[in-house]
Order: structure tokens, then C-alpha cells, then sequence
């Protein structure tokens, strides 16, 4: 655990949210800091990972803590398992998680050699982990060394950690976050240094962290961007390594990704071979069921003619008949379906009931199953077993996969519906056949689709808009998974709209979360709102501060007397663009900011100052700013400002407007001029960024 630092965001000894206790700092990066922390109402060590006050602010940043905190339904040993997501009354973001003591495998690598039976027990683990979140749709991007602990220093106690943002810098790793690129140069998928990132290129991760290790040593990949393409465009030297370990790295390593194993799962499979050479040993397929008892009487009947002729004229062999059908107990079928495949097993009573059950499969799976899928056997639970069966059977039509087992007078039913009405009418149905049958059911049938595509939905939230874009947070992430939950972000014209949005999307997603959080405008912010342009964000974004104390307001919320003050925000990097700023209020005016008459120039390159690779142009100033300067704009919430105002920036690579704006305009005029600015130019904007005030009593 490190000292503590005047700059750290938390004290020992400091509660958060009255419940978790700081006990010291365990890391520090470039965005925030991570510490050692105790729940005092559950008695648990805990881990806190909190943002600086900078990036507290910043809506990227937090959502990539919201996605971390997502995982916490996630429930594997060789996973970090994450609680709760929070902000302390000072506006810092945190994340708990739990603690994993143990020793990380970048430090393990300078203090001893990892012998390489160790590191194929620690891919095991970790492909396990990969798997579970895989599944839930979750790219880690930045595996590596740093974020495998072994915890009490066991390879068979291996943990993945660390899905955000918060990077120890003391190593001098190199970590990107952004929508370009995230991860380390060292340990990169060759994919990722061109934006891409998808399950394989964990596993390319994983393979440079094993071959890293090995070694004892990190990557030399270059010092340049242009090196690290050549370096990654190439195959990794694994010479020196012991088979399995060469064949694994290879595998989890190939530039190509369709070289690469296609699913976690797949690699897992391959090296439980290689672990475990017995594991999947071929055995031999089960003796024939229906056919058994001729086959019998036909070896009896070789037997008696080896035996002589003088049995056959004894009359013996004359009385010779096939024994009766076995007796089993538990009458049992199983039948399912998955990816297009159908499977029935079990036993019928004779050829008949065989045939019917067969028939009721094929029907509800579009399948041709033979009868003599079934072995011929007595032991009914009951005589209507086959007929309850076979209704059951052709229930399951609606279901795009499921799992049936019948056990005497008990079943269970797993399956998937391809959507919420699906799965409602045909609970209904099996509820009316439970009704009739002496057959004791239980079901879990999900809701689909079991993939959801985030575009597929766009078309819906369109129609459902009423004060500009309803946004996914994160709309360029995978398909939505069973289990996600889908974040809706935006402003609606009416209160009851958030209502129609759930009530309308809740059918559509299955079983699958919804979070709706909009904020209700009135109709001169959503006339606005209607003709603003999309731009992806990050281009641009609005800082509301307290005029008196400087002191960030991130909830927009000024009372009576507060000074709101508005700086607008975008990287060093974007020149010769032009800004323009403008204030929509509350009586249905909107104000030119920036340019205005007093200042002409909205040229980004000529406009504000430079720190730490940020660009900061202030719009509205402190009533201290603008005595000294009246030339600059200011404002003062009064008892008659009381309402909700918006400030619009608007980011575009020429001027919005090929003459400067009146100071103030109706939102009608300036609506009917932005749609006539922007028609047909939409490549000319490079941001857009709006924050309300609140200004209340």
C-alpha cells in the first residue's frame, strides 16, 4: 500500500456514502486513483477505484465506469466481481469491487520464473473468465501481465481485473483510453490499433501476457506508432517455448484474427485436451435398444443350431419366440432443439406411441426424426404418459431453442422465445395442458431475441422521439446479450413520454434491462432540439461552474442570485474549425454568446486558452469578470429566470452561419435557420454539446 499524497482524492479514515471506510490507497493513474476500503456494515475488504474531479465531469468517462459496474452480475472465481457505482457530495465518481489480494503476474515475472505447467493452468483460468464475460458481451481491451493476480500466489487462483479505466502509471505502462484505441501497445491485438476490438482480441492479449512471462521480459514493440504497426503485422517469436504452451500462444497470437480461436470457449476445449489428454477419450456408443431383444434370440439361434439337429426335432426351437420388452424405471424422454438440430431420446410403450411422439416432434421442429429414436420398453407412469407427452411436445413449436426432459411424472423445460408476447401465449398454453395432464411441469423459457443488434432499434427510438435523439449509451458496442441492460439517455417533450418508451420497447428486448433517463423540456427547447445535427460525442462538451466560488456545478442547478458561468471545452488538437454558442431561455428567445457584437470571432484557433491538451473558451463569465470587462456576457439567476435554459455549442469545420446572428432571435427564426444552414452538410460538423441550467428558487 502507498504513502498518501496531499493530491489523493480520498483520506484514510474517510467514509463514503456512510459505509465504506478508506483504509489507504493501493494505486494511482493519469484519470484517478484506486484504494483498499471496508464496508462497516457488511465487514468485507473492499476496493474503491475513483475518477479525479476532471474526469468526474466528463459524461465519457463516467459511462466507461457505468459499463465497468455493469459486470457485477458476472459471477465467476476468476473474475473481479463489482458492486455499485456512486459520486460522493463532492461530485467524485467511484466504483467498489472486491479486493484481490495476491501477487499480479508482472510483478510475479521479475521475482521468479513462471514454469510454463503454471502458466497453462493460469490461461485455463483465465479463458474461463473470458468465457463468462464473452458471454455477456464484455471485451476486457486492455489484458495484460498487470491485470492477471494470482491470488495468495496460486496459479489455480488466477483473476481477471481491472475492466475500466484506472491505471497504475507507476510501471510506465502505456494505457489509451478513448474510441480509437484502449489497451497496451505491448500486449494489443494488431486489430485494436486501428479501433477494432472484439472477443479474439482478448485472446491475442492473452497470448502476449503468457508469452510476456515466459520470457520474462515485456514486448519490445517500438518506440514510434509506425514501429508498433510493423512489429504487429508480424507472427510472435515463440522459440524456446515447451509444447503445449508454443501451439497455445501461437494460436491465441495469429495477426490474423480468423487465425485465432473463434470463441474463448474454443481455446478453453483445446487446452483441456492438452491439460487433460484423458479428458475427452472416445467411448463406445451405447447397444442397440429396440433391435436388442432380436438380436439376442438371433445369437440363441446360431447357439441351438451349433448344437445339433436333435434340439430342433425335440420341439425346443418350435417354442422359441423374442423375450417381452424390458421393464425401465424411470420412464424417461428426452427431446430438444438447438441451433436447427433436433435430438429425441427415451421410450415408448410400442411402435404406435413411438410413432406419435416422433410425429409431434417433427412437427413442432420442422424436423424428420425416425420412431426408432425411442427404445420400445414397459413401465408406463401412467396409461395417457405418451398421449401428455406428445401434446407437450407439440406446444414447444413457438420456442427458437429448448431443452425437455420427461422423468416418470415430472418435467422440466428450458428454452428461448423469440420475444416477451411469444413467451407470455405459450405459458399460457402450457398452462391450460398442465391442466389435463398428470405430469408435474417446471419451465425457465427466456425471452428473445437472444441477440439483440443496438441498430435494429434506432428505427423504434426515432418514431418514439419527442424533444430531439433518444440515445443507447454506448450504441457502437456489441449486440445487446440476454441479461443486458439497455440505457436510453435523452429529452422528451411531455412527462408521460418516458412511459410510452418503456411500455413500447419492453415487448422488443426480452429479458433484458431498461433504463430510461430523460429529462422533460419545454416546446421552445424541443423545437431546437428537433433541428440540431448528430455528431458523435467527445468533439465537444460544456462546463457549467458558480461564478463566486469557481466550483463546478455538474447537476446544472443554480438558485436565486447564483452566477452561472459556461466554458466550452474541446481537445488542442481540433484548428481551424469554427464555434458558435448560443443560449435558449425560458421565454422563448434564444441568445447569441459566441460570436456576439461585441465579440466577432468564432475562429477555435483565435478563441480561449490551452492547458494539459485541452482547449477552454469561456462564453459567459463571473460577475467579477464582467465588471472588469463589460464587454463580456454575464448572467444572474433572478426570481423572474426561474425555468430551465439550455446552452447549445455547435462545432463545425465552416462557419454555421455566413453572417453573424442578431444578439437575440425567436426559437422559430433561428430553428428555421439552422435547418436551412445544415441542409446537405452534415460532414461539416465535427460536435455538438448542450447543457441545461436550472435555474430555481
Amino acid at each position: 500500500m502507498k504513502d498518501p499524497l496531499p493530491s489523493d482524492i480520498f483520506r484514510p479514515g474517510q467514509v463514503l456514502n456512510n459505509t465504506y471506510e478508506i483504509r489507504g490507497i493501493l494505486g494511482r493513474g493519469g484519470t484517478g486513483e484506486v484504494y483498499l476500503a471496508f464496508n462497516q456494515i457488511s465487514e468485507r475488504t473492499l476496493a474503491i477505484k475513483a475518477l479525479n474531479a476532471r474526469f468526474s465531469g466528463n459524461s465519457d468517462y463516467v459511462e466507461l465506469m457505468k459499463r465497468e459496474e455493469q459486470m457485477r452480475s458476472i459471477l465467476h472465481d476468476s473474475v473481479v466481481r463489482y458492486s455499485e457505482c456512486s459520486r460522493t457530495d463532492e461530485g467524485h465518481v467511484f466504483l467498489v469491487m472486491d479486493y484481490v489480494e495476491g501477487v499480479s503476474l508482472s510483478d510475479l515475472m521479475y521475482t521468479r520464473r513462471v514454469t510454463e505447467r503454471e502458466l497453462l493452468i493460469v490461461a485455463h483460468r483465465v479463458l474461463g473468465g473470458l468465457v463468462a464475460t464473452h458471454a455477456q458481451g464484455i471485451v476486457h481491451r486492455d489484458l495484460s501481465p498487470d491485470n492477471i493476480i494470482l491470488r495468495g500466489g496460486a496459479a489455480e487462483r488466477a483473476t481477471i481485473i481491472d475492466f475500466g479505466i484506472a491505471k497504475d502509471t507507476a510501471t510506465g505502462a502505456r494505457t489509451i483510453v478513448g474510441t480509437n484505441f484502449a489497451g497496451k501497445y505491448e500486449y494489443a491485438a494488431p486489430e485494436q490499433l486501428e479501433g477494432h476490438a472484439d472477443f479474439r482480441t482478448d485472446l491475442y492479449a492473452l497470448g502476449a501476457s503468457l508469452l510476456a512471462v515466459a520470457r520474462q521480459e515485456v514486448p519490445d514493440v517500438g518506440t514510434n506508432p509506425g514501429a508498433v504497426v510493423r512489429f504487429k503485422r508480424d507472427a510472435l517469436d515463440t522459440s524456446g517455448l515447451g509444447q503445449p504452451l508454443r501451439d497455445l500462444v501461437d494460436w491465441l497470437t495469429a495477426p490474423d484474427p480468423d487465425q485465432r480461436p473463434a470463441t474463448a470457449e474454443a481455446a478453453l476445449e483445446r487446452l483441456d485436451q492438452w491439460l487433460k489428454p484423458d479428458a475427452h477419450a472416445t467411448t463406445q456408443a451405447p447397444a442397440t435398444r429396440r433391435g436388442g431383444a432380436a438380436l439376442k434370440a438371433a445369437a440363441l439361434i446360431a447357439a441351438l443350431a451349433v448344437a445339433g439337429v436333435g434340439i430342433w426335432a425335440s420341439g425346443l426351437v418350435q417354442g422359441l419366440f423374442p423375450p417381452p420388452l424390458p421393464v425401465v424405471s424411470p420412464y424417461t424422454l428426452a427431446a430438444g432443439l438447438r441451433d436447427g438440430t433436433a435430438r429425441l431420446d427415451g421410450h415408448a410403450p410400442d411402435t404406435a406411441a413411438a410413432e406419435a411422439l416422433a410425429q409431434a416432434m417433427n412437427d413442432a421442429t420442422g424436423s424428420s426424426l425416425s420412431a426408432d429414436a425411442l427404445t420400445l420398453a414397459t413401465g408406463l407412469p401412467y396409461p395417457g404418459w405418451p398421449r401428455d407427452t406428445a401434446a407437450l411436445l407439440a406446444l414447444l413449436a413457438p420456442l427458437d431453442r429448448w431443452e425437455l426432459t420427461v422423468t416418470g411424472t415430472s418435467a422440466r423445460l428450458d428454452g428461448l422465445a423469440p420475444d416477451a408476447p411469444a413467451r407470455d401465449g405459450l405459458t399460457g398454453a402450457l398452462s391450460g395442458w398442465q391442466n389435463s395432464a398428470d405430469i408435474t411441469l417446471t419451465t425457465a423459457i427466456a425471452a428473445g431475441p437472444e441477440s439483440l443488434d443496438r441498430a435494429s432499434l434506432e428505427p423504434v427510438l426515432a418514431r418514439l422521439a419527442t424533444c430531439g435523439p433518444l440515445l443507447q449509451l454506448d450504441a457502437g458496442g456489441p449486440p445487446y446479450a440476454l441479461g443486458d441492460t439497455l440505457t436510453l439517455i435523452g429529452d422528451v417533450a411531455a412527462a408521460d413520454d418516458a412511459a410510452t418508451i418503456r411500455d413500447t420497447l419492453t415487448p422488443l428486448i426480452g429479458d433484458r434491462s431498461l433504463r430510461v433517463e430523460t429529462s422533460t423540456l419545454n416546446d421552445d427547447l424541443c423545437a431546437i432540439r428537433a433541428v440540431l445535427p448528430h455528431a458523435p460525442p467527445g468533439a465537444v462538451s460544456i462546463r457549467l461552474s458558480r461564478g463566486d466560488t469557481g466550483e463546478q456545478a455538474l447537476t446544472g442547478v443554480f438558485s436565486t442570485n447564483d452566477n452561472p458561468v459556461v466554458d466550452i471545452e474541446l481537445p488542442a488538437d481540433i484548428t481551424d474549425a469554427s464555434l458558435w454558442v448560443m443560449v435558449v431561455d425560458n421565454t422563448g428567445k434564444v441568445f447569441h454568446v459566441l460570436p456576439n457584437v461585441n465579440h466577432t470571432v468564432h475562429r477555435v484557433d483565435d478563441l480561449g486558452s490551452v492547458q494539459n491538451g485541452l482547449r477552454r473558451v469561456r462564453v459567459l463569465w463571473s460577475l467579477a469578470e464582467f465588471a472588469a470587462d463589460p464587454k463580456r456576457l454575464a448572467m444572474q439567476v433572478t426570481e423572474g429566470d426561474y425555468g430551465k435554459s439550455e446552452v447549445i455549442a455547435i462545432l463545425s469545420r465552416s462557419p454555421l452561419f455566413d453572417m453573424r446572428r442578431p444578439r437575440d432571435e425567436s426559437v422559430s427564426s433561428l430553428a428555421e435557420a439552422l435547418a436551412e444552414t445544415l441542409a446537405g452538410r452534415s460532414d461539416q460538423i465535427i460536435g455538438v454539446a448542450s447543457r441545461i441550467i436550472d435555474a430555481r428558487p
